[in-house]
């Protein structure tokens, strides 16, 4: 799944609290709940799956 935080705000990354997905870039993220209910209560936006900064945002992950 493929998200981006809600324009002006960032949301913490699951297991990760001093990370934050931010309004600028997409980033691939699990499928869990947790990221579910933030799509749903609206503090992340699904972003398109094929979008070129989401995908550089996954490599990235995958080298870390």
């Amino acid at each position: 799944m493929k998200v981006k935080s809600k324009a002006g705000t960032k949301c913490p990354m699951e297991g990760r609290p001093r990370k934050y997905i931010t309004d600028d870039k997409a980033v691939a993220v699990p499928d869990t709940a947790y990221y579910k209910r933030l799509v749903r209560d609206g503090s992340l936006i699904a972003a398109p799956a094929g979008s070129k900064a989401a995908k550089d945002k996954t490599t990235q992950a995958k080298e870390a």
